[in-house]
């Protein structure tokens, strides 16, 4: 390959804008294959290809983004929807951070912009809307709920072809791009350890069953009882419902006191439900640790400094949010398989969990 002497035009400061036009030059090709190599557009001998590319390393040649994205139709943002709760502070729990966290840190290695859309559970808009505006290439949906409107929304999205991915949630019958932990795994442990520890009486603070991992880990929680010999429906009236949030957790705390002389374990479908119970427990009297057993899932940043601290099932958030947004740009870069991933949990063993003396 020949070099050639070129005299570009020059950013202020002195530093020189290589043209499409001197790669050109330089890889004895035409302006337009050196757009096609860098758009990904039509077939293209992969010598020529190399020829170009090795040019424009040569020449320190950047493509403009925003044309790129342009000859593309492309905006160049990964949306991420997120639910807006009115006086919950989304950003703030470890969940959805985490999951954040792993996205973004994804998006920008791959050089995309992230796009956060916050969307009310009671909004009627399509998911659809969010391509028609041309804002994002693709979509990440988080803290989606399995409803027969929700379901009807995320099938519309597929039967457009707009590519989609969900995280921590699952739709039975479905083939929507997924991934998930296995919380049926991860609640299963949690339970078992509890039992080898001799707890037999094991309420539960579950979540909605709209979500998936709900859902999950409450037959996680029935497989570990049944196979130790229990009945788990001889249980029903120490199930529990919450929101996920701490203050349902802090109110469940009423009504589980009042079979505080049957219950010697609780199981909590999330951190944060479990440290509201906990507080809700204490504050008549009902220490865990002490009194009972507790044990959360999420493995929060919380569970490490409550008191005691927390036994609680960790989830790979940051990992998950990391390969969705991964697994997603590569569907956009061609690869048109669908995935759905599921990652392994961990029990990590605290004090509140501790077998009393």
């Amino acid at each position: 390959m020949n070099a050639c002497t070129l005299n570009g035009n020059k950013k202020k400061g002195g530093a020189r804008i290589v043209t499409r036009k001197e790669v050109a030059e330089l890889a004895q090709v035409s302006e337009a294959t050196v757009s096609r190599v860098f758009n990904g557009i039509g077939p293209m001998k992969e010598e020529t290809k190399q020829r170009v590319l090795e040019a424009a390393k040569t020449l320190n040649y950047h493509p403009n983004a925003i044309a790129q994205n342009f000859a593309r139709r492309r905006s160049g943002n990964l949306g991420v929807v997120l639910p807006y709760v009115p006086k919950v502070h989304v950003f703030s729990t470890y969940f959805f951070s985490e999951i954040l966290s792993g996205i973004g840190s994804k998006v920008r290695e791959k050089g995309y912009d992230l796009l956060l859309m916050l969307r009310s559970p009671e909004e009627e808009s399509d998911y659809i809307d969010i391509f028609r505006s041309q804002k994002v290439d693709a979509c990440i949906i988080l803290g989606s709920g399995d409803t027969p409107e929700e379901r009807a929304r995320l099938k519309g999205l597929q039967d457009a072809g707009h590519p989609f991915c969900l995280v921590n949630q699952h739709y039975p019958g479905e083939s929507f791009n997924e991934v998930d932990a296995d919380h049926t795994s991860g609640s299963y442990k949690a339970v078992k350890h509890l039992l080898e520890q001799g707890f037999r009486r094991i309420a539960f603070l579950n979540g909605s069953p709209q979500f998936s991992s709900s859902r999950d880990r409450r037959e996680g929680y029935r497989r570990a009882l049944s196979e130790a010999g229990i009945d788990p429906d001889q249980y029903h009236h120490w199930y529990y419902e919450g929101n996920y949030s701490r203050t349902s957790g802090y109110r469940a705390a009423e009504a589980l006191y009042e079979h505080r002389h049957e219950i010697d374990a609780v199981f909590s479908a999330n951190d944060r439900m479990a440290t509201g119970l906990m507080q809700g427990l204490r504050e008549r009297g009902w220490e865990a640790g002490r009194d009972y057993a507790l044990i959360g899932c999420d493995n929060s940043d919380a569970a490490r400094v409550t008191d005691p601290p927390l036994t609680s099932v960790g989830a790979p958030f940051y990992e998950m949010g990391s390969l969705a947004a991964e697994r997603l740009l590569a569907q956009l870069n061609g690869d048109k398989e669908s995935f759905r991933l599921k990652l392994d949990t961990e029990l990590v063993l605290r004090q509140s969990s501790r077998k009393r003396p």
